[in-house]
C-alpha cells in the first residue's frame, strides 16, 4: 500500500492529516509518552490582592528561553498570574513551534507568569534540562510542527504535548547528555572570550598607531552653568565634551576624504525575493561592518539607488545611529534603506577599508555620542557628518592599519566558526544519541 498509511484507532488523539502523515521517531532507547513523565502546573495568585507588593514577572522567547522580564506592583495587574518554581518548564502555546519554551533556572529571580503560557513540571524519570534541550533538536522541532493546531494561528495545547512521544534515555544517560552539551557550551564562551579580546586589540592598535590622545575625565557639573553664545553651534541639549586629537597625524574631517554630497537611501514597501537586488537595512549591518546572512531583496529598484564599489553608508537614525558599513562588489547588487546615507569617497585621500576601522574606535564613537540628538529619536543628518573627527595619516600609514587589523578580523573569523561549531554541536549531539538519524 504504496500510498496508504493506517493509524491505530487508539492512536487517534486529533483528526489531523498532517500529524499522522509525519513519519514517527526513532531511537536506541524507549520511546514513550511525555505526558506519563510530565505535570502541568496551574497554581495561580491574584496579585491584585497584594497592591503595594512588587512581583517579579517572567517572559518567553525563542532566543534565550525564560527570562526575569519586569517587575510590577499588584495593584497594577489584574489577571491571575501562574506561579513558577525552578527547575518548571514554560512556553507559548502559539510560538512553541517557534523555540518560544524555556526553563527557570536558579539564575531567574523572578517567579510569576502570565497564564497565557502554558506551564509544566517533569517527573524525576526525566531531567527538566534535557526536556528543554530536546525542544531545541530539530529532529523533535519537525515533531512539534507536526502536532500543532490550527487554520491561521497554529497551537500546542498540554493534552497534545502529553500525547507526544519522545525517547527516553535513562537518567544517567541524560545526565551525561548534558554534560557533553554543556562542555561545548564552554568551549564556545571560551572563544568569544578571546575574540573580544582581539577586538579590544583593534582598538588599541589604531590608537596606537595614530598617536591618538584623549582629555582626561573630568567630573560632571552639576546644576545650570553657561556657554558663551558664539561658542552655540545648536539649539537643542548634547554632550559638549573633547573627542581626542591624533598627536602625530592631520586631524581633519570626514568632509575631505568626500566627493559631492551625501545621499539618502530609497523607502522601499515592497518585498520581491525573486529580485537578485538586496535591500541594505542597519539591522543587515554587524558590529564589525559585515552583513547577515537573512538580507532581503527588494523589488521595483531604482537605479539611483544602486550601490557601487566602496560606497560608504552611515546609520543617520535610531539607536544604530553612526554605525557604518563598505560595499563591495562582492556583495552582489544592492540598494540602501532611506535611514542611511551614501558617500562617496575620494581613494585618492582615503583608504576605504582604513575609514570604515577608524569609524569602530573610541574617538569616533566620542563624537557620536556628543553630537547626536538626544531628544526624541537619536540623530544626526548626512551633512552633520561631514563634520565628524577623521585623523587622516599618509597612504602608507593607513594602508599598514589596515593590513593589520585584517590580519586580527581573519583570526576573529576563525574564532566565530568555532564558536557557532560548538553552539550548533552542542545540541546536535543529543540530538545524534538520542534519535536513530
Amino acid at each position: 500500500m504504496e500510498w496508504f498509511k493506517t493509524v491505530p484507532f487508539s492512536d487517534v488523539v486529533l483528526w489531523d492529516v498532517k500529524r499522522y502523515s509525519f513519519e514517527k521517531i526513532k531511537s536506541q532507547y524507549p520511546i514513550v509518552k511525555l505526558g506519563l513523565h510530565i505535570q502541568e502546573e496551574s497554581h495561580k495568585v491574584k496579585l491584585a490582592d497584594f497592591p503595594e507588593e512588587e512581583f517579579g514577572i517572567l517572559g518567553v522567547n525563542n532566543k534565550i528561553g525564560i527570562f526575569d522580564a519586569y517587575k510590577e506592583k499588584g495593584a497594577n495587574i489584574n489577571q491571575a498570574y501562574k506561579k513558577m518554581e525552578k527547575g518548571w518548564l514554560a512556553y507559548n502555546p502559539y510560538r512553541v513551534n517557534v523555540g518560544s519554551i524555556g526553563l527557570r533556572t536558579e539564575e531567574h529571580e523572578n517567579e510569576y507568569i502570565s497564564p497565557a503560557y502554558v506551564v509544566f513540571s517533569c517527573k524525576e524519570t526525566l531531567l527538566p534540562d534535557f526536556l528543554f534541550k530536546l525542544f531545541k533538536t530539530e529532529r523533535f522541532n519537525k515533531v512539534i510542527n507536526a502536532s500543532t493546531t490550527g487554520s491561521v494561528r497554529q497551537n500546542l495545547t498540554i493534552d497534545i504535548l502529553k500525547s507526544l512521544d519522545i525517547p527516553l534515555p535513562p537518567i544517567e544517560i541524560q545526565k551525561n547528555l548534558l554534560e557533553i552539551y554543556y562542555e561545548k557550551q564552554e568551549k564556545a564562551a571560551s572563544f568569544n572570550n578571546k575574540i573580544n579580546d582581539k577586538q579590544q586589540v583593534i582598538e588599541k592598535l589604531i590608537e596606537d598607531k595614530l598617536f591618538l590622545k584623549f582629555p582626561e575625565i573630568k567630573a560632571k557639573k552639576v546644576g545650570m552653568y553657561f556657554n558663551h553664545f558664539s561658542e552655540v553651534s545648536r539649539w537643542d541639549v548634547w554632550v559638549n565634551e573633547e573627542n581626542g586629537i591624533s598627536e602625530k597625524y592631520r586631524n581633519g574631517t570626514f568632509q575631505e576624504v568626500v566627493i559631492g554630497n551625501p545621499m539618502y537611501g530609497a523607502n522601499v514597501k515592497s518585498i520581491d525575493k525573486e529580485t537578485d537586488t538586496r535591500y541594505i537595512r542597519i539591522t543587515d549591518i554587524n558590529e564589525d561592518g559585515t552583513l547577515n546572512d537573512d538580507i532581503v531583496s527588494a523589488e521595483k529598484v531604482e537605479k539611483k539607488y544602486l550601490l557601487v564599489e566602496n560606497d560608504f553608508l552611515i546609520a543617520r537614525s535610531g539607536n544604530t545611529v553612526g554605525k557604518t558599513f563598505l560595499y563591495k562588489n562582492e556583495i552582489g547588487k544592492a540598494i540602501f534603506a532611506g535611514y542611511l546615507v551614501k558617500y562617496i569617497l575620494n581613494t585618492q585621500k582615503i583608504i576605504p577599508e582604513y575609514l570604515l576601522y577608524f569609524t569602530k574606535s573610541r574617538l569616533y564613537k566620542n563624537w557620536i555620542k556628543s553630537n547626536q540628538r538626544i531628544s526624541g529619536q537619536p540623530n544626526i543628518n548626512g551633512q552633520e557628518y561631514l563634520f565628524s573627527p577623521l585623523v587622516i595619516p599618509p597612504m602608507e600609514i593607513q594602508s599598514d592599519i589596515v593590513n593589520r587589523i585584517s590580519e586580527i578580523k581573519s583570526d576573529i573569523q576563525e574564532l566565530k566558526a568555532k564558536v557557532e561549531k560548538n553552539i550548533s554541536g552542542s545540541i546536535n549531539e543529543i540530538e545524534k544519541k538520542v534519535f536513530e538519524l
